[in-house]
């Protein structure tokens, strides 16, 4: 695995020959990790369904689990999906950003239906993050990219992270520091009638809904013949896993219990705890969500055998925050 370290803020890569290696490992199918402003993205051509098992095949993932498609612009997108008025007002709106629309497929897309689970619609995302942008328009394809850890487990919002769970399948990691939203991107359907949030992420519901001018209703009930077959990105039950059980909205801590703290006041009990890692001081959604993967890694590497979370309220990110605790919860 090559390892390419980059400034993301300063967009100085085009015309290097680092970036011309890492659009050839896309061009050729490689795997690449790259930086977003959610987490670390594993990314490989949409287009190629080898590229896709390739990704399949590290993460360990389900084949029924679609993976998000990761264009330049609105322009490059609607050349795979079919927008209408409210799919156009929120990519407007949010795009680029950690939100992610799903809409039904154009029939000339080139997104391979293994990366669409065989379903007659995709999942697409303009990302903020420029480095993945440029690796799209370069490479001239869209670029499927699942958060960069094994299925289930922790997302890797660090470099280091994504190289302790993924390094050997990798050609090469872009390394641009942390993440700095930290919790993956927004899902909203809109292949019918009905917005849905299917996934709560890095952007609140309140603020898709303003564009909207209507509430988003949730995800559809599970279909009779496999409950388990979600229908985009990001909805299977557990999810987000780390080695040790999870006990949600603990007012105290029991012993031999790692502490997943909010806020300025700790539980009774906290004192004892072999681990804690508190995502928010003062109580700011927004730092916890960027801190969340990362704190449940170093709580799992502790060697406790239950980690205890603290309440967190659900306005704004903290239903993206909760989401993920829930599913990290979810029986395995």
């Amino acid at each position: 695995m090559r390892r390419w370290t980059i400034d993301p803020n300063h967009r100085d890569w085009r015309g290097t020959p680092e970036f011309a290696a890492a659009v050839a490992d896309i061009v050729a199918g490689r795997l690449v990790a790259v930086p977003t402003e959610t987490v670390y993205g594993l990314a490989a051509d949409a287009s190629s369904p080898e590229a896709c098992a390739g990704i399949y095949a590290a993460k360990g993932r389900p084949s029924f689990n679609p993976l998000i498609s990761h264009v330049e612009s609105l322009a490059a997108a609607e050349r795979h999906g079919l927008f209408d008025a409210r799919a156009r007002a929120l990519a407007e709106a949010f795009w680029p950003g950690p939100l992610t629309l799903v809409v039904p497929k154009r029939a000339d897309s080139s997104v391979c239906d293994l990366a669409t689970s065989g379903l007659p619609t995709l999942a697409l995302r303009v990302p903020s993050a420029a480095i993945m942008r440029d690796l799209a328009e370069a490479s001239q394809r869209p670029i499927a990219a699942p958060s960069a850890n094994r299925s289930g487990r922790i997302s890797g919002t660090t470099a280091d992270a994504v190289a302790g769970d993924l390094g050997d399948a990798l050609a090469l990691l872009i390394d641009a520091g942390p993440t700095p939203v930290g919790v993956e991107s927004t899902i909203v359907s809109l292949i019918d009638d009905t917005a849905r949030l299917l996934r709560p992420g890095g952007i609140a519901r309140a603020d898709l809904e303003a564009v909207l001018g209507a509430p988003l209703a949730g995800p559809p009930p599970a279909t009779p013949t496999d409950p388990e077959a979600p229908l985009s990105p990001g909805l299977l039950t557990s999810h987000y896993a780390p080695g040790a059980r999870m006990r949600l909205d603990a007012r105290d801590l029991r012993a031999g219990e790692a502490l997943l703290a909010f806020g300025p006041d700790l539980p009774e009990g906290s004192a004892g705890a072999p681990a804690i890692e508190n995502l928010s001081e003062r109580g700011d959604t927004v730092e916890a969500a960027a801190r969340l993967f990362t704190a449940l890694r170093r709580l799992d590497a502790s060697g406790a055998s239950v980690i205890a979370a603290m309440p967190i309220p659900s306005e704004g990110l903290g239903e993206a925050i909760n989401d993920r605790l829930r599913r990290a919860a979810a029986p395995r």
